[in-house]
This record gives structure tokens, C-alpha cells and sequence, in this order.
């Protein structure tokens, strides 16, 4: 098999063009290939050795959660476009054919939830700043464009767009002093968060290009990084040849006062399992930065209270602060993924009473929605009626963080959106309806 390999640091890629290959090695037939391959032409694929060779049990294959965590279902879309792309494959069309259908498919998905290319991206005068966003008062993003890519896709991945070589679907930026001349406009602005993508795909070199200049405004309390790169590539921080440069650069951050959180997402246990994960988080932690994890609940993968109270333990064992129980959001394949808001919450409250109160950092199930997060505290029945009782964590409003608020109890509900208020005409978030003018 041909592979995409960088000789200096061992790194194999896996993508699409492999697919077909990778899926023989699972024993899977013929039909069931060409409708991954289907899902493939819609949805982003790219995996590499390491989760290939270290991570996914074969021998369970399609049902292993590590499988089904990198590699394209059949059923995560609907059936008919399914079979319509599989047809397409299976007659040679030609790829321009293949393109327009996957597009058509791919604008249905949801592809920027949350506003992601309107409500949140910031503006200097009329004009929007690409590659960044500003949802919270305190928080920017920015989206190193470099960073555009990751060791390996989640099959959940919310910002999948950014992935499918769509331009109109990707936002990103190389521009550093445009990113401090914003931050520098907005002294509300306290923490900056590096995404993607997975900003740890770069080198040490380009990362501190977007790092340094951080360094220098007094404003700045932290700087987050997000990665999934100590489960898909934990070689980035013990043996690629720019590791020690890259934790030097991290040191560099809490030399300069400031506070570095290391985003990290682990969806299931076994990510955990190999020892150079431990090895790689040990020296993440010894450079001062503080390591929190988080992830989507996603059903097939991760549903289920053991599950998470293992990641908990595990990760409170190698230091890391267990910090969010994500809603898999209403992008992608939801409708594959989406665990019942009710659902969500008994796992997080059984695995939230079976660890220690040092895993008890951990928040959730929080929905990542337009208003903020929103977090499912749990069901209870109030005045006679069975209701949701949720808050938000964080909010474009900062008057509504904290406080709770009401929904009707619905065992179908998978998202905010399907949720109706209780007690109240409508959400605190939601805008007042306006008064109707009397005619004279």
C-alpha cells in the first residue's frame, strides 16, 4: 500500500485513496466497502499507523469503537444518498459527477453550526476578520491556517467542513497581527484559543510564530490549545524531532505569566492505553501547562457510564483535569451519533457518582449552541410537570450564565432546538416578542 509518510518522524497518513485497502484488511464485502467509500466522497477520512496499528482491535471490526471513532458507517448518512453515491462509484462517473452530488448532500449537514460564519466571527468596521471568532466576551478563537488538518478525523467531528476542500466551507488565517491588533481593541478579551483543525499538527517553528506575539499583551490570562494529537499522534511530544523544542515553547508560556490549557479530547478509554501517552502527557505537564480533557457523548462509541468514569480515573491518574461532557452536535451525522438529552444525562450522573471528587471537574452534558453552553443539570417534576432543569455555563449574555431555567421533558429530544420552555413563554436567551402597536 502506498502511503504518505514523513521519513524524519515516522508519521504514516492514511486517506481516502486507501480506504478501499484499509476496509479489505477488516474483511468487510464488496457492498459494504463501496457504501464507506459513499460515505467517504461526503464526509472528511484520514487516519494513520499509530491509531491503525495500536489503537483499533480488528478482530472486532466494524463494531470496535476506535473503528467507528476514524472510519466512515454506511448509515451515517441517509440511505438514498447512500445508495446514490455507491451507484456513481460503481459505474466510474466521473469525479466532477461524484463532487456535485457530495456537495449537494454536504450543504443539508448543518456544515457551521452555532453561527460559526456569522454570529461569532468578529468584525473590524464592516469588515469580518477571517480565521477568528469571538462568541464570549473574554474569549477569542482563532484558526491557525496551518492547522487546518489533524493526525486523524473523528467521524464526530463538528467542524468537519473545514476538512472537505470546500474554500467556502473553511475559515482560517495565518495573519498574527491582525489577531493582536483585535486583541489589542478589545481589552475584555482575556484568553485566546488556538484551534482547527488541530493546531498540533505544526511544527515548533509555526507554532511559536502564532504563539509569541501572545506572549507580549499584558491583557492575556491563558491560551488554550485544542488537540486530539495525545490520543492520534502522541509521538508529537516524546519523539518527533522538534518535541523538546515544542515543550521549551510551552515552558515559555507560563514564564511569561501566562497560563497555557491543553484542550485535550479522549473519547474512549483505550486511546489511554498505550505507554507513550503517559509518557507524552508526563512531559506536556512538567512545562507547567494544566492538561483538561473533553469530548462528545456519541452513541456506538462512548455511550455509556463505565465508559467515561474509566477516562476520568485514568486521566485524573496522569494528571490531567477531566472538564467536559460534550452533546454531539447538530452537524454531521448527527442523527448517527446523538444520544437523547435524558439519555445523556442519567450516564453523566451515573458516571459522575461512581469516581471521586477529583474527577468531579468535569461538567456536562453541556450542548455547544448558539446562546452558549448549555448543560443539562438533570429531570425533575415541578408543579406537576416532568421538566428539564439546565443552566448555562457560558453565554454571550454574561447576565444568564448560571442561572436555571426550564424545558419541557421530551425522552426524544437530542438538542436545544427540539426543546420547548416551561413556566415561560420562552428561554431566557431568546429575544422578547415585540409589542404589537395599537391602532389609533
Amino acid at each position: 500500500m502506498s502511503l504518505q509518510e514523513s521519513s524524519a518522524r515516522g508519521f504514516r497518513a492514511y486517506t481516502a485513496k486507501h480506504l478501499d485497502d484499509l476496509l479489505r484488511r477488516a474483511g468487510l464485502d464488496d457492498e459494504h466497502r463501496i457504501r464507506v467509500r459513499a460515505v467517504a466522497t461526503v464526509l472528511p477520512f484520514r487516519t494513520n499507523a499509530y491509531v491503525v496499528d495500536h489503537l483499533i482491535d480488528w478482530s472486532a471490526v466494524p463494531d470496535d469503537p476506535v473503528y467507528r471513532l476514524v472510519f466512515p458507517q454506511p448509515d451515517m448518512l441517509p440511505e438514498a444518498d447512500v445508495t446514490r453515491l455507491a451507484a456513481l462509484l460503481r459505474g466510474d462517473a466521473p469525479n466532477a459527477e461524484i463532487q456535485a452530488v457530495a456537495h449537494g448532500i454536504r450543504r443539508r449537514l448543518n456544515p457551521h453550526p452555532a453561527g460559526q460564519l456569522d454570529l461569532n466571527v468578529p468584525h473590524v468596521g464592516d469588515d469580518p476578520v477571517p480565521g477568528m471568532q469571538h462568541k464570549y466576551p473574554e474569549t477569542v478563537l482563532f484558526f491557525p491556517k496551518q492547522g487546518q488538518t489533524c493526525h486523524a478525523y473523528c467521524t464526530y467531528c463538528f467542524r468537519w467542513a473545514q476538512f472537505v476542500g470546500e474554500p467556502d466551507l473553511k475559515f482560517a488565517s495565518n495573519d498574527v497581527a491582525t489577531l493582536v491588533g483585535y486583541l489589542k481593541e478589545h481589552p475584555e478579551v482575556t484568553g485566546v484559543l488556538l484551534t482547527g483543525g488541530d493546531p498540533m499538527i505544526m511544527g515548533e517553528p509555526v507554532l511559536r510564530r502564532y504563539l509569541e506575539p501572545l506572549l507580549e499583551l499584558e491583557q492575556l490570562e491563558s491560551i488554550r490549545i485544542g488537540t486530539k494529537s495525545l490520543a492520534y499522534w502522541p509521538q508529537r511530544f516524546v519523539s518527533d524531532p522538534d518535541a523538546d523544542d515544542t515543550l521549551r515553547l510551552f515552558a515559555s508560556v507560563a514564564e511569561a505569566g501566562k497560563s497555557l490549557a491543553f484542550m485535550a479530547h479522549f473519547s474512549h478509554p483505550r486511546e489511554m492505553e498505550p505507554p507513550v501517552v503517559a509518557e507524552a502527557v508526563s512531559r506536556v505537564v512538567s512545562t507547567g501547562a494544566v492538561i483538561r480533557t473533553q469530548a462528545p457523548l456519541i452513541r456506538s462509541i462512548n455511550d455509556h457510564p463505565g465508559t467515561w468514569a474509566s477516562m476520568w480515573r485514568g486521566q485524573l491518574r496522569m494528571g490531567m483535569v477531566p472538564y467536559y461532557m460534550f452533546v454531539e452536535r447538530d452537524t454531521g451525522p448527527q442523527d448517527y451519533f446523538a444520544v437523547p438529552l435524558a439519555r445523556a444525562y442519567e450516564i453523566f450522573r451515573d458516571a459522575h457518582a461512581s469516581v471521586s471528587g477529583l474527577c468531579r471537574t468535569v461538567r456536562g452534558p453541556s450542548m455547544s449552541s448558539t446562546p452558549g453552553k448549555v448543560c443539562v443539570d438533570g429531570v425533575a417534576e415541578i408543579a406537576g410537570q416532568k421538566v428539564f432543569v439546565l443552566h448555562l455555563i457560558q453565554a454571550r449574555d454574561p447576565e444568564l450564565v448560571g442561572r436555571p431555567f426550564f424545558a419541557h421533558y421530551d425522552p426524544k429530544a437530542v438538542w436545544l432546538t427540539d426543546l420547548r420552555p416551561a413556566f415561560a413563554d420562552r428561554f431566557p436567551f431568546e429575544p422578547a416578542p415585540v409589542a404589537r402597536r395599537l391602532s389609533a
